[in-house]
């Protein structure tokens, strides 16, 4: 018979007595348990003791979690929360550097644990750990006059900061109590040039946390540390140091005002701190741990949302100077000059412009700034235009040539897919949302080029262009292109490319054939597909559809059909010429043609024999 669900089998350790075997009842008080306990090693004051998991942890049992009390854990009968806060209290304030040492390393072990954290911080232990960092110099001081060595006094300030940054941790105690003394300490500890990695990187996380937790803070700590006090520590190698750098950064940059982020942005690039990042971080021997991948997919996803306001911009089709960026695109395609307002009729000149933005593939030919009045993608769609013409013009003037010489149906138009493409490739980065805490799918090759966004568009425009010409595509098939083209991109990014370059490598390699063998294999390898019913079920019902086919083929033979000529030079959406009549009876297969001077052609799938005669010349 099990034993009740409310009946735990533990074993409870002791200092200097062998483990006990006990069955604990949970539905008994906390404290009766610990009675019992002590009562069996004839301790005395059971208030004075309490349960610890004895695990790495060392958390405290509490109602809270008692339930997480496995059959077969092991416990440890310790001193209680209360008592081992006022012991660590008393220890930390020791004369003895080598007692306090101790004392701070067994505060910053024990700090993890909530319950412990809520009676140390009741004892204003938060503020005796602030005044002992404030008065560093001193300690550092004292230390120099008995000798202790400045590794010592690392390890004193490390373990100081540890259990600062633990405590802090369990949110129990505001961020918006610490003066402005604490801030340039922890300030002035990450400005040295030459400080202990440990101190570093707790100074670091504490700046972060301050930055994060409140606003006020943001602008004392950005009053105290500047970006290029910050860049030093990525070109090291220690990719902890290089983590919560950049995690400073990233603070920095989510919490500041939005009139100031693009100054910050242009700072950032001008430290370059995207090269340094790409040959210190991302192109480093060490492998790229889980934390630093979120960290940078964080600064990825802050970059990206400074086209924000870009997208969310509409065009003002009364604005000269946006006007002027459409006369460029026209400019530039057909190598034009704006003619005066003097050259020509107005009607002409009209005629003329409406003829040209008709070929840019703009959606309005009259007034093409009426396009961008869509937000998203806003003004960013015709800054992403005007950057293929100005940077990659040659590519720029093949598309626009390329198309306004087809018919009209089967044009990619360049104007409106520049506008759908922005605003799927804002979509599938994540423009103006705020990065996910869990995320680490950060992409190497937006870190290689200043402009990665815009390069990112003329790698995507040029796929769209190619992607339309191999599904032989017309003005009805743009939403089934545009389907294609994102499903493309979508993979060539799951394959983390560390170039655009790679990335375009990739895009040859997805061609819209590749694209239908991928999407016909996952269908097949679906397991619905390749359950034992749907197999059985396709085997039983196989001859009888092979058979249906072939009757409605030979019934198609019977009937005869007309045919139209398709040449080399013709597309087939034309209309042809020359028809051609094929009559075949049921038995013969006797060829029959029209007076034509063109050989028919007829393509059938089932192996029918079929005899031919040349037409007569």
């Amino acid at each position: 018979m099990p034993p009740p669900a409310d009946i735990v089998k533990v074993a409870i350790e002791w200092p200097g007595a062998f483990p006990k075997l006990m069955e604990i009842d949970q539905k008994k008080p906390l404290s009766a348990i610990i009675k019992e306990v002590c009562e069996g090693w004839s301790l005395g004051s059971h208030e004075n003791f309490a349960l610890q998991i004895a695990d790495s942890t060392n958390f405290y049992i509490t109602e809270k979690n008692r339930n997480d009390i496995k059959n077969g854990s092991i416990l440890r009968l310790t001193t209680s929360p209360y008592q081992t806060a006022v012991q660590l209290h008393e220890r930390i304030q020791s004369s003895s550097m080598d007692a306090k040492l101790e004392a701070l390393k067994d505060l910053a072990n024990a700090s993890r644990d909530i319950t412990f954290a809520q009676e140390f911080i009741n004892l204003d232990g938060i503020s005796l750990l602030t005044q002992m960092v404030e008065s560093g110099t001193e300690v550092c001081w004292v230390c120099l006059c008995l000798c202790v060595s400045p590794c010592s006094f690392g390890d004193l300030l490390s373990f100081t900061l540890t259990a600062f940054v633990e405590l802090m941790d369990h949110g129990i105690v505001s961020w918006d109590t610490f003066s402005v003394a604490f801030i340039k300490k922890i300030a002035g500890y990450v400005n040295k040039s030459a400080m202990d990695i440990a101190v570093l990187q707790r100074s670091l996380a504490i700046l972060e946390s301050m930055v994060l937790n409140s606003q006020d803070l943001y602008h004392k700590v950005a009053q105290e540390i500047t970006i290029g006090q910050l860049i030093p520590h990525l070109q090291g190698t220690d990719q902890d140091i290089q983590t919560y750098t950049i995690a400073v950064i990233n603070a920095l940059f989510l919490k500041a005002p939005e009139e100031k982020r693009q100054d910050m942005a242009h700072i950032l690039a001008q430290k370059q701190l995207r090269s340094i990042i790409l040959s210190n971080v991302i192109r480093s021997p060490t492998p790229i741990n889980d934390e630093m991948a979120h960290q940078l997919y964080v600064l990825q996803v802050l970059t990206f949302n400074l086209l924000e306001d870009r997208m969310m911009t509409k065009m003002d089709p009364q604005d000269q100077a946006q006007r002027d960026i459409i006369f460029e695109l026209r400019r530039i395609a057909f190598d034009v000059e704006c003619e005066p307002n003097n050259g020509g009729s107005t009607e002409k000149r009209k005629s003329m412009y409406t003829r040209d933005y008709k070929k840019l593939g703009f959606i309005n030919h009259v007034n093409p700034a009426v396009d961008f009045t869509q937000i998203p993608p806003g003004m960013l769609a015709l800054d992403n235009m005007l950057y293929l013409a100005r940077h990659h013009q040659d590519a720029y003037i093949r598309i626009v040539l390329e198309n306004s010489s087809r018919e009209d149906k089967h044009e990619c138009p360049f104007g409106r897919s520049s506008i759908e493409l922005t605003k799927m490739l804002c979509e599938i980065l994540k423009v103006g949302e705020l990065p996910s805490e869990n995320c680490h799918d950060f992409h190497p090759m937006f870190f290689t080029h200043d402009r990665s966004f815009e390069e990112f568009f003329c790698i995507c425009i040029q796929l769209l262009n190619k992607t339309w010409k191999e599904m032989r595509a017309t003005s009805e098939d743009f939403n089934k292109v545009m389907q294609v083209v994102r499903e493309q991109i979508m993979r060539a990014l799951t394959l983390k490319p560390n170039s655009l370059d790679q990335f375009k490598s990739r895009l040859q390699n997805l061609s819209y054939t590749e694209i239908l063998k991928i999407r016909q294999s996952e269908r097949m390898n679906q397991e619905d597909f390749q359950s034992r019913p749907i197999l059985e079920l396709r085997e039983k019902i196989q001859p009888e559809i092979m058979e249906l086919i072939k009757q409605q083929r030979l019934n198609r033979l019977c009937e005869g059909t007309c045919f139209r000529k398709i040449s080399s030079r013709r597309r087939q959406g034309e209309t042809p010429k020359t028809r051609n009549v094929l009559l075949l009876s049921h038995r013969g297969f006797n060829l029959l043609q029209t007076r034509s001077h063109h050989t028919p052609v007829l393509l059938l799938p089932l192996p029918f024999t079929i005899l031919y005669r040349s037409p007569p010349t």
